[in-house]
């Protein structure tokens, strides 16, 4: 039979599922640690050999070998814009969506101690942005001399001011800075567009950042690395809500991705208003977005998690007031492989999960704003409005092995505690059990129909 097989050389763990696409059925999955300190390809055999013993017996042709990365910290990059609120912003939501981790955002002209940062900082992609078209050109300009004359010689992808593109390729070509230049992240005030300026960091991505990440052992065996894990997931969440020409999506939906550093959440939807007599206020939101909170997670960020949250909102979770609340986070962050044992230690990670879904999606949606006028109370939203988002999907270690995946994920919707932040008001939640949005999001680059199919199978309803 003809199959693909889809890898995830994720940070912890290398997954990999076999997809038999005639019979639209995962064959097999299997997983094992990631070695990418020594070489990749040692992590990647156990589990081969783990999937192909469970596949013994088949005649399986495996037509496409596709992969997906985070490993050695996954893609790493800053941004720099212009105006805080406004280049730079939209700046880190490209990063962002096309899968990055963005360790820092700058705006206005780099200073020589900001370059120096960014120098003896551990990137693997600039994004350089700046200016409406037809705005201002000095900051970029300014920026990408700073770049050229302290030595960095990182890939740049250059998204700002069309009118200053051609004296930064200029500064660039002299300085033998590999670059990309592609449309304005925000042509227009308020205007965002991401995607030319994610598709270039992909890209790069795919041709250069891979073998830097020891991943070159990998290419003889598979077919490429397509894209960053993170935009794996997105790319998965979009086309099983936009659908196909063939396949009906499921419409607006949000996915909480619950890990050991963050928790990260995709948003599919417009975010436009749905109540009457709200005005949108702020910088456009993409349609595809994501979010990373670094401070939550629950091993490695516990301690940040309890930071974020205090002592009574984790209790609020929690419902037992004998459990000291520092001290199991500060033993789950020295512990980071810790496997909850007991009902204690289980409660306690979900308790743990529902507070990291909470805040996620309080940072992640948009909220109300009331302003008082000579014409009365005026409302405005900042932000995505997700309150009539159909589906939540859950997918990490805490909501996969729970009994109480659903509680988990209801507490990052709708509170009428807190009617200001516009989270999901009455969404069904689903869970990926077996793991497969990262691969998803691999077949739907080939076979969009076939994922959208197999996703509708293998999603269960908690």
């Amino acid at each position: 039979m003809n199959a693909y097989l889809l890898l995830d050389f994720g940070s912890t763990y290398t997954k990999l599922t076999a997809i038999d696409i005639e019979n639209e059925e995962i064959l097999a999955t299997a997983k094992d640690i990631t070695t990418v300190e020594s070489d990749i390809m040692i992590g990647f055999n156990k589990a081969y050999d783990n999937l192909m013993s469970q596949l013994e017996g088949k005649e399986v042709n495996f037509i496409e070998k596709l992969a997906c990365s985070s490993a050695a910290g996954g893609l790493k990059m800053i941004a720099i814009g212009l105006v805080p609120e406004l280049t730079a912003e939209a700046a880190k939501r490209a990063a962002l969506g096309a899968g990055a981790r963005v360790l820092n955002v700058y705006s206005y002209d780099l200073t020589s101690r900001e370059v120096e940062e960014i120098k003896n900082s551990n990137l693997d992609i600039i994004l350089l942005a700046g200016g409406t078209d037809g705005g201002n050109k000095e900051c970029m300009i300014h920026n990408a001399k700073m770049i050229a004359e302290h030595g960095i010689k990182l890939p740049v992808v250059v998204a700002g001011n069309k009118v200053a593109t051609d004296e930064v390729a200029e500064i660039f070509d002299k300085a033998g800075i590999l670059y990309r230049i592609t449309e304005n992240v925000m042509p227009k005030l308020n205007t965002l567009n991401v995607e030319p300026a994610r598709e270039e960091i992909r890209q790069i991505f795919m041709k250069r950042i891979v073998e830097a990440k020891g991943m070159k052992n990998a290419e003889g065996f598979i077919n490429g690395i397509l894209m960053p894990t993170p935009a794996a997931v997105l790319k998965a969440a979009r086309v099983l809500a936009e659908g196909t020409d063939k396949e009906d999506g499921l419409g607006d939906i949000v996915v909480v991705d619950i890990g050991g550093a963050t928790t990260d959440i995709h948003s599919i939807s417009d975010g436009e208003p749905t109540k009457p007599g709200v005005t949108l206020r702020g910088l456009q939101e993409p349609f595809a977005k994501r979010t990373v909170e670094g401070d939550l997670g629950m091993r490695y960020s516990a301690v940040s998690l309890w930071e974020a949250a205090g002592t009574r909102k984790v209790q609020k979770y929690l419902c037992d007031d004998s459990v000291d609340i520092e001290a199991s986070c500060r033993h789950r962050s020295a512990n980071i492989t810790m496997v909850p044992q007991t009902e204690e230690e289980i409660k306690f990670d979900e308790a743990m999960g529902k507070v990291a879904t909470d805040l996620a999606m309080e940072r992640h949606v948009g909220y109300i704003e009331s302003m008082y006028t000579p014409m009365g109370v005026v409302y405005s939203q900042i932000g995505k409005d997700l309150l009539r988002t159909k589906y939540m999907i859950g997918t990490g270690g805490v909501l996969v092995h729970s009994k109480n995946a659903a509680g988990i994920l209801k507490a990052g919707a709708f509170d009428m505690a807190d009617p200001t932040h516009l989270k999901p008001e009455n969404p069904d939640f689903y869970l990926d059990k077996t793991y497969i949005l990262s691969a998803m999001g691999l077949l739907a680059e080939k076979e969009p129909d076939i994922a959208i199919r197999i996703m509708k199978k293998y999603l269960v309803k908690v």
